[in-house]
């Protein structure tokens, strides 16, 4: 396999490519803080819809079961991924506080 073609891809260039097609991360801490906490946000909102399914079911006043399955669902996945995504964020800030200077 011929990589002869790749050898002038240097830093300097990932880098001025970068900085045309605006790959470059320009995102504050505040910015990304503002996404998980709206996601959050989008997290407890499927968990009262599924939780307000749950109570229409039980007085009678919803017949389809596939509604509150869907719903119950949808919140399900949603939780599980925020758990994912905090264990992932906690075990990267375990490892970068494990780091020496």
């Amino acid at each position: 396999m011929n990589i002869g073609a790749i050898t002038g891809v240097t830093s300097d260039y990932i880098i001025q490519y970068a900085k045309e097609n605006n790959l470059l991360g320009t995102q504050s801490f505040q910015s990304v803080l503002d996404s998980a906490l709206e996601h959050v946000n989008e997290v407890n909102l499927l968990q009262n819809r599924a939780e307000s399914e749950e109570i229409r079911f039980a007085l009678g006043k919803a017949e389809n079961t596939h509604d509150l399955m869907v719903a119950e669902t949808k919140a399900a996945v949603a939780l599980q991924y925020t758990v994912e995504v905090r264990d992932k964020i906690l075990e990267a800030y375990n490892h970068i506080m494990q780091m020496q200077i």
